[in-house]
């Protein structure tokens, strides 16, 4: 049953995700950001004074300060948006776009907003070593500098690789389980990318070449159809983990998302025809050692929110930000029913995940939303679950609703 109030989803795209170091290797975050603010507009007839806030969601704040910082306000002004469009940038880890869904979501429900875009940029490439200390001067001590991707973990705490796999241990997987998921996310995603299945949520980056014309990037450039479960089988685990490896984890890559959602009265006023229905939206924190849980977690209290059972859902979404994060996650939901651990397997990811696509982690959030998205459309319907995980175990989840 369809409301006035409902708050809908218009437009979602998503630039294709490209590996670590290549094509777009030397473009900062924010102008992928601007590249797909301006398509997500034009897909639906829409310009920037349509939009009432804008959210932005970037995880690694060093890029960010090669322009010193507000990239939301940054990108908005680069896709020639009004002066006067109010932003916010967001930093949850990987879950930060689907926060600015989030966001965006709750304003409109509060009626602050009628019409919000979130978005989510991410160069993993273009993450500068950072050096501190020099200002004040270090005598004789040598000069420190810091890769925030070389190790990737937070001071103090277990490298996101570990707690990962020792948390898919607490739950009974181990290594095989996880390349053979790994495996299937390969190949889901090359079934979908042949039947054409992301055409509806890509639009092409032209990269400009120092000679010649750009180059004209439109297809993610990450996966790896040639995947084997020996090739994987032979591969060393990372970071002290027990059982991830650099084969059952997404890569260091680059891309952006956007979505616009508005209250249905508005896009009905507009004439837009609504692509989806979110009905609720969660967050959750957990210990650390948690991380592979906490997708489970937050679509539970989502679904919860929505007054939906888990036999309603479709299709599930779950982040692979490593292969023990649908894997557990689903077993979560299953709580403990194997047949149903089975079942929801067989729902989750069904064009593949991040293992293949790519995790530029600011523009994840948005990403699994509106690969469900338009999954449900071409299924005809339905109810949709997705759910990502964040660094120290935040978790945030969505509910959504193709009519």
């Amino acid at each position: 049953m369809t409301k006035k109030d409902d708050v809908v989803i218009v437009s979602g795209i998503r630039t294709p995700f490209s590996k670590f170091g290549s094509v777009l290797r030397d473009m900062h975050s924010s102008e992928l950001g601007a590249i797909a603010i301006k398509e997500c507009l034009k897909r639906v007839g829409m310009k920037g004074n349509d939009i009432d806030e804008l959210y932005y969601g970037m995880c690694i704040q060093s890029e960010a300060a090669l322009l010193y910082n507000v990239i939301a306000r940054q990108a908005l002004l680069k896709a020639g948006l009004p002066t006067d469009l109010i932003s916010l940038t967001i930093d949850r880890a990987c879950c930060s776009s689907l926060v600015c869904v989030q966001l965006g979501y709750r304003s409109i429900l509060v009626g602050e907003a009628q019409t919000c875009m979130a978005v989510g940029a991410e160069n993993m490439s273009n993450t500068p070593v950072v050096v501190n200390g020099h200002r004040w001067g270090l005598g004789l001590t040598p000069l420190t500098m810091v890769d925030h991707l070389n190790p990737i973990m937070y001071v103090g705490y277990n490298s996101l690789a570990k707690d990962a796999g020792e948390g898919a241990a607490g739950y009974g997987i181990g290594r095989e389980m996880l390349d053979m998921w790994a495996v299937g996310s390969q190949q889901k995603y090359q079934a979908a990318e042949k039947a054409g299945k992301f055409k509806d949520e890509l639009v092409p980056v032209e990269v400009p070449q120092k000679r010649g014309p750009p180059v004209v990037f439109s297809k993610d450039d990450f996966p790896k159809p040639d995947t084997t479960l020996e090739g994987l089988a032979k591969l060393k685990t990372i970071y002290g983990s027990p059982s991830v490896t650099a084969g059952n984890s997404p890569g260091l890559d680059a891309g952006a998302s956007a979505i616009i959602i508005m209250k249905r009265s508005k896009a009905e006023e507009m004439g837009i025809k609504p692509l989806a229905t979110i009905l609720s939206v969660s967050s959750v924190a957990r210990e650390p050692a948690k991380l592979s849980a906490v997708p489970g977690i937050a679509i539970q209290k989502a679904l919860s929110k929505a007054n939906v059972s888990l036999d309603e859902v479709a299709v599930i979404e779950v982040n692979e930000a490593f292969a023990a994060m649908p894997l557990v996650s689903t077993k979560v939901l299953a709580d403990g029913n194997e047949a149903k651990w089975q079942e929801l397997m067989k729902k989750t990811n069904p064009n593949g995940g991040a293992i293949a696509i790519g995790h530029p982690v600011g523009a994840s959030g948005a990403r699994i939303l509106m690969t469900m998205m338009y999954e449900l459309r071409r299924r005809g319907g339905g109810i949709g679950a997705c759910g990502i995980c964040g660094g120290l175990a935040q978790g945030d989840a969505a509910v959504i609703r193709v009519d």
